[in-house]
C-alpha cells in the first residue's frame, strides 16, 4: 500500500522571507492593464458560450480581442524600449 503524504515545504511555501520584492510588485502593476484585458476577453468568450451569439456579442468579443492585442503590443514595446512604467 502506498501512502500519500504532503511535503511540508509546499504546504508552508509562503513564509515571510518569500514575499514578492518591490521590483516584482512593480512588474505586476505594470502588466495589470494586460491582465485586466485578458480577463475581460475571457468573460466575453464565456458569455458567448452560454447563449446563442448575437451581433452585439460578436462585436463585444472583437473589441475585447482588439483591446487585449493592443495591451500586449504596448507591453511588448515597453519591454523592448526598456521603459519602466
Amino acid at each position: 500500500m502506498n501512502h500519500i503524504v504532503t511535503v511540508q515545504d509546499v504546504v508552508t511555501a509562503f513564509a515571510d522571507w518569500m514575499e514578492p520584492t518591490d521590483a516584482e510588485l512593480d512588474a505586476i502593476e505594470s502588466e495589470m492593464p494586460q491582465i485586466l484585458a485578458d480577463i475581460e476577453t475571457l468573460d466575453d468568450q464565456l458569455t458567448l458560450l452560454d447563449s446563442a451569439p448575437r451581433e452585439l456579442d460578436a462585436r463585444r468579443a472583437r473589441r475585447g480581442r482588439h483591446r487585449t492585442l493592443s495591451e500586449r503590443a504596448t507591453l511588448a514595446n515597453r519591454a523592448v524600449s526598456g521603459e519602466v512604467a
